[in-house]
């Protein structure tokens, strides 16, 4: 099997087909974290996963998680625990601080060192409203 190429990207804000990804996904390399270039990523189904000091890495992994919110079958302990009270579920209350929590050092994420920084940046103070969610679950 012969390796399949990784792109690099230009200014222009496109992306080449997400098939012709790499077997881990890695699909692309450099852009920006432009409102423009982020949507048009994540509408065909590519992500930015890199760290703080390389170049940016464009990735669509096949096969993709994906979450049917009508699908989603509930255990029988898992309904237990949420009658109970012991959370509350929100969703859009407030984005820009659900970023910022997640990437906060103060809590306990799969972020590597050095990466919060990028998220924040790229998510924070840009309109994203009616585009993006936030969900949050708390004890």
């Amino acid at each position: 099997m012969y390796p399949m190429p990784v792109f690099l990207l230009s200014e222009d804000i496109a992306f080449p087909p997400p098939e012709l990804a790499e077997p881990d996904g890695l699909l692309a390399v450099g852009g920006d974290l432009s409102v423009k270039r982020l949507l048009e990523a994540y509408r065909r189904g590519i992500f930015p996963w890199y760290s703080e000091g390389t170049p940016i890495l464009w990735w669509s992994p096949d096969p993709r998680l994906v979450l049917f919110p009508r699908e989603v079958k509930v255990s029988r302990s898992l309904r237990q625990t949420l009658r109970k009270g012991a959370f509350a579920v929100s969703m859009d209350r407030a984005f820009a601080e659900a970023t910022r929590a997640c990437t906060s050092r103060a809590t306990p994420t799969r972020w590597r060192p050095g990466r919060a920084g990028i998220w924040r940046e790229a998510f924070t103070g840009w309109p994203w409203e009616g585009r993006s969610s936030a969900r949050a679950c708390s004890a």
